[in-house]
């Protein structure tokens, strides 16, 4: 017997509700509008510092007078902030305060504070920690001894500043830990440029570099980011023994001229030692670093 066309238009329009209802509840929550601001937001970075609205519409795909709305609104809640003479955007003082506050609720953060200054006081040299955000580095904190020694040539860097990691001793312990298939696309989006005397840019020879550091737990950097600039860096651990951050000490040859080799071997110890209560206090128990 022939099924009735009004049956099958009711089951078709029955099925189409049901799909509808299908897709409301899978974005059920979600506001278009706050992703797009934030992916704009995340069009800044330390290449792209300064945009004009022409450039942040390429960027996110939307069109002038869309993207000037959102950027608009943002200025307005100082996220971003407008130049008035060239009239393009930076970052505002609100996404510092965000980022800031990232970092300071960071169990990570809290657990190495003690550590970080008494590696600093020990040494005499200041002392860094950093995550792996992308292809690059992003300091969570940094310590300078107590005995009021500082060289004069110190970079400018900070709490929240951001750097390539290849050219890093911190960065390099960090990529030396991912696993093949995420080095391999970080390496990807990585542009090897040189920056100083010694930097690594061949993907070869920075790939050999990164295998020697996950044998023996320690990386080194001698005039890679900077000319004078040398450090040495090891991994922290997570319960899981994951490796989520990494330690520098920082000796500039305007203060130390030995070999870095020998300034390697001297400090390795407190900086291992140092990893590796880090590591303890956010539950790791494998063997040492």
């Amino acid at each position: 017997m022939e099924i009735p066309r009004v049956t099958i238009r009711n089951v078709a329009v029955g099925d189409a509700k049901k799909r509808v209802q299908v897709a409301a509840s899978a974005t059920a929550g979600f506001s278009q509008s706050l992703e797009r601001g934030l992916q704009i937001l995340a069009v800044f970075n330390e290449r792209r510092p300064v945009l004009g609205i022409a450039d942040i519409a390429r960027a996110v795909d939307l069109s002038k007078s869309t993207t000037y709305r959102y950027v608009a609104t943002l200025a307005r809640l100082d996220y971003l902030q407008q130049d008035p003479d060239t009239k393009k955007y930076s970052l505002g003082p609100r996404v510092a305060d965000l980022g800031f506050a990232a970092i300071n609720s960071m169990e990570i953060t809290r657990v190495a504070a003690r550590p970080l200054q008494a590696l600093a006081d020990e040494t005499g040299h200041t002392v860094s920690m950093a995550v792996l955000d992308g292809s690059d580095i992003i300091y969570v904190d940094r310590r300078r001894s107590a005995r009021g020694v500082h060289q004069g040539m110190e970079l400018n860097l900070h709490v929240g500043s951001r750097l390539p990691a290849y050219c890093t001793a911190l960065g390099k312990v960090l990529l030396a830990y991912r696993d093949p298939a995420t080095l391999r696309v970080l390496l990807d989006r990585t542009d090897l440029a040189r920056r100083a005397p010694k930097t690594i840019t061949a993907r070869e020879q920075l790939t050999f570099a990164l295998g020697r550091i996950r044998e023996v737990g320690i990386g080194v950097s001698d005039e890679e980011l900077a000319p004078g600039l040398r450090a040495i860096a090891a991994p922290v651990r997570a319960r899981s023994g994951e490796v989520i951050a990494a330690v520098n000490i920082v000796v500039y040859l305007s203060i130390a001229t030995t070999p870095v080799e020998q300034l390697s071997a001297r400090l390795e110890a407190p900086l291992r030692r140092t990893t590796n209560e880090i590591s303890t206090r956010l539950g790791y128990r494998g063997n040492s670093s």
